[in-house]
């Protein structure tokens, strides 16, 4: 049995941010049901190399989802959607600040139809504050949350990060928040609204960043580039093959861990040297330690300076790209990696759930549905519409 079966939500979420959270929580198990408008979730087109198919942009974020199409802008489809919360454990969306209400879908809107409902909602600056009308996406987050300000090197403008942080880690804050509710409600009976801001999840994501600040007296953090600042070695170092990706990551903050590096790259005679046994002293050499680190790592590839560190008690990891991973032996085995069948677009692999659990379990990873897929499914099954029913619904627009 999956750990969250039993649970429903309706998920009224759009791009990346709540997506992502509903996905993670479909993966444990959740009936999540999609609700879209009858275009479909902007996130389909995005960046679609087929005109008419859903991008590979849709397909990461909403595996294992039920989709429903539903004009929420149409008085009959603000009626279906009342009816179907009464069913439903959790609503989530992540609309701008203000949406929700004008569709007449708001908190109190949907809490007036079932008073224990768990109403769950993302949103760029949060519903209060200065900022609240202000509209964000990834990378406005990241930058109003710290973390343009700390990546990148001292030379260069803040740097923008290839992954989404901003998006999916503000959709894992907010799975906890419900999840967090949901066991509340479960020993009180109420249900409530649970907010996470895009900005407030960077901040939470900042805590070393502030680290610094105080140990510098209160100046900003600094952007060390691939270094950890005041710990040597941790860098970036480059390997055979010429490839920009061909550079492993090695971090070593303890004198045995250093002792390691030196008996992995065969300078054991450095070991006790005053110049670098201790931390301070490398740091103070670090450019020394760079290049005799480098000399060894550049005569060998990614993959073997892996695990020759690894074995040694390093920890090291080769820099892996996205063919990389598709391809990764740990990521499969883990089911990290996964292919799944899709209608349109036929055999891809995907990521997986990145939980797991010893006494209950995921379920198997499936594609994102289709647009309105499920609709004549949910309305049959959730609200025991006969098919004339949904036929003059769908003929009327509001499917």
């Amino acid at each position: 049995m999956a750990a969250l079966e039993g649970i429903r939500i309706l998920d009224l979420t759009q791009w990346e941010a709540g997506t992502s959270c509903t996905q993670l929580l479909a993966w444990l198990g959740a009936d999540v049901i999609k609700v879209e408008p009858p275009g479909g979730d902007p996130g389909r087109a995005m960046i679609s190399e087929l005109p008419g198919k859903d991008g590979f942009y849709f397909l990461m974020f909403n595996a294992n989802k039920r989709s429903l199409t539903l004009d929420l802008k149409q008085p009959k489809g603000r009626e279906l959607l009342l009816e179907l919360v009464t069913k439903c454990d959790v609503v989530a969306e992540n609309f701008a600040e203000g949406v929700a209400d004008k569709l007449e879908v708001g908190y109190e809107t949907l809490r007036a139809a079932k008073p224990d409902l768990i109403y769950a909602a993302i949103r760029g600056y949060g519903s209060t504050g200065p900022y609240k009308d202000y509209k964000s996406f990834d990378m406005v987050a990241q930058a109003m949350g710290g973390v343009l300000s700390v990546n990148g090197t001292p030379e260069t403008p803040p740097l923008r990060p290839g992954y989404t942080f901003a998006d999916s880690g503000t959709g894992v804050h907010l799975g906890i928040a419900i999840l967090a509710a949901y066991i509340e409600r479960e020993r009180t009976g109420k249900g409530q609204y649970v907010e996470v801001s895009m900005q407030d999840a960077m901040v939470n994501f900042g805590r070393s960043a502030f680290v610094a600040h105080y140990l510098t007296g209160g100046m900003p953090a600094m952007r060390f580039g691939n270094r950890v600042g005041l710990v040597s070695p941790t860098d970036l170092y480059p390997c055979t093959g010429g490839g920009p990706n061909d550079y492993v990551y090695i971090m070593c903050t303890t004198k045995r861990m250093w002792h390691g590096v030196l008996e992995c790259i065969g300078r054991k005679e450095l070991i006790g040297d005053d110049r670098y046994e201790e931390q301070a002293e490398r740091n103070n050499h670090w450019d020394e330690v760079t290049e005799m680190i480098s000399q060894w790592t550049e005569a060998r590839d990614k993959y073997e300076v892996m695990r020759s560190m690894s074995d040694n008690g390093v920890p090291c990891g080769a820099v892996l790209d996205s063919a990389d991973l598709f391809k990764d032996p740990h990521l499969r085995a883990r089911d990290m990696i996964v292919s799944v069948e899709h209608p349109d677009r036929g055999s891809i692999d995907v990521p997986g759930c990145p939980i797991k659990m010893g006494n209950a379990h995921a379920v198997d990873v499936g594609p994102a549905p289709l647009l309105g897929q499920h609709s004549d499914q949910v309305l049959t099954e959730i609200l025991g519409l006969g098919s004339e029913d949904i036929e003059a619904l769908r003929s009327e627009g509001v499917l």
